[in-house]
């Protein structure tokens, strides 16, 4: 079709300025403006004192959580109040996720901002030289009255009756960070960060060539896990010294350099940081929550990639001590493993989690807390139980594969998979969901509201 309008020759009028401190009516009268379209800055919280300035003045000195490009949104739903126009922006998909929904679209869904439709995360790929890939999202809003709505998912579309602030289709509830799960399960707590410059860390040539020096030392190395390592089947270690003695550590001279190497250079560090108030202590890492030494627990990389349909959850080694890049449930059992391992724990990750770029940011505060967990009858609980040894058993066929290797989707055993599919039913029973109808947007929607029943 000929667009007899394109290029724009006697009619394009450009005015050059910020966008966020015009007033938008001096440039065109919005009595003649029916649509407002954009490509607003992605800037994410790398923000200049200007930029900061301009979003404290949008969110009327709120928003500090909020990346530069929600000041668009904010902005043209101020502007359209009281009128027809539509507005649509291409955007970085960090306001849809995690931790911005709610203070962004809870604040202009209630001043009675709608979204008529929406395209859900997809790549940008440049055509410059250097290839900036962003993970963006568009996203069509206005004031006019909507009977439903249309939302655009890995080149399909499926007309909606609402499309909600983490662009899916479900009532608009607000997912809020809490500190204590809303059920009675297990905490989670972060893992140790060592603040140590790697001196009370090792890999597995430094772990042996220290044993080989100083055999008493072996008793006083941990395995030390961290997601990175987890994921990919690698190891290692640290100097865990809780209750080691003067002379003990005096008679250990290889030990005791990496522990006075480790005091230097934490008193080298700006002394209003964490690691100089840790001078003082330096055969310790930074202390983390309720954590007791030899207690069993769940790993919980906090970090995962979008590729993997389950986030690989596993139990710790007896004795071993969590890193800072994984989280940990505490006291979990087979249960909870299988709650977490399922297709409906999932779904409500990848619609309320954060993002690393597309990688799960998985957190106890907005993920896991959060969750709404089934009620199960004894028999289902104990199904879900052998259901979540099944998953075990199918990873331990495998000695040689990682978790990164098992979880590939091309690569996955027959029997882990099927092991998954038996323990995503048995989760869904406990919930009274349908196995065959269920889907992932109406398994996120009840889901949601569920939670606003526990959360009233």
């Amino acid at each position: 079709m000929q667009l007899d309008f394109l290029p724009l020759k006697t009619n394009a009028e450009i005015v050059e300025g910020n966008a966020l401190r015009l007033d938008w009516n001096d440039v065109v009268d919005k009595s003649e403006l029916n649509y407002i379209m954009g490509n607003p800055p992605f800037r994410g919280g790398e923000l200049s004192e200007n930029q900061k300035e301009d979003r404290k003045n949008i969110f009327n000195g709120k928003g500090g959580e909020l990346d530069y490009v929600a000041c668009w949104y904010k902005k043209a739903a101020d502007f359209i109040e009281n009128n027809q126009i539509k507005c649509a922006f291409v955007s970085t998909n960090s306001i849809c996720q995690g931790q911005q929904v709610e203070p962004l679209w809870k604040n202009l869904m209630d001043s009675g901002i709608g979204i008529d439709y929406a395209y859900r995360t997809f790549r940008w790929d440049s055509e410059a030289n250097l290839k900036a890939k962003v993970s963006c999202i568009i996203v069509g809003f206005s004031r006019r009255n909507r009977k439903n709505a249309i939302l655009y998912n890995n080149g399909r579309s499926e007309v909606v009756d609402n499309i909600n602030g983490y662009l899916i289709a479900a009532p608009n509830i607000f997912v809020k960070k809490i500190r204590t799960p809303l059920d009675d399960v297990p905490i989670v707590i972060k893992g140790f960060q060592p603040t140590d410059n790697g001196y009370l860390i090792l890999n597995d040539e430094e772990k042996n060539q220290l044993i080989s020096q100083e055999p008493k030392s072996e008793k006083w190395i941990k395995p030390f896990i961290t997601a990175k390592e987890y994921l990919h089947g690698k190891n290692r270690w640290c100097l865990w010294l809780i209750g080691i003695s003067p002379a003990e550590l005096n008679s250990l001279p290889k030990v005791r350099e990496r522990v006075s190497l480790c005091r230097e250079w934490r008193l080298s560090q700006k002394t209003s940081g964490d690691a100089y108030k840790l001078r003082d202590r330096p055969t310790l890492m930074r202390p983390s929550g309720k954590f007791k030494d030899g207690e069993s627990f769940i790993i919980l990389p906090r970090h995962s990639s979008e590729n993997r349909r389950v986030i690989p959850f596993g139990f710790a080694e007896a004795g071993s001590i969590p890193g800072d890049s994984i989280s940990i449930a505490t006291g979990a059992t087979l249960y909870h493993f299988g709650v977490m391992e399922s297709n409906v724990h999932m779904a409500w990750t990848r619609a309320v989690c954060g993002r690393l770029e597309m990688r799960y940011r998985y957190t106890s505060d907005l993920v896991y807390n959060t969750f709404p967990w089934p009620n199960p009858s004894e028999q289902q609980k104990e199904t879900i139980e052998k259901t979540a040894q099944m998953i075990l058993d199918a990873r331990a066929k495998y000695p040689d594969s990682s978790l990164a290797d098992l979880y590939d989707d091309l690569t996955m055993p027959p029997e882990l998979r099927r092991a998954h599919q038996e323990n995503d039913k048995a989760v869904m029973r406990a919930y009274g969901f349908s196995i065959k109808d269920t889907t992932e947007a109406s398994c996120v929607a009840e889901l949601m509201r569920m939670y606003q029943e526990l959360t009233k």
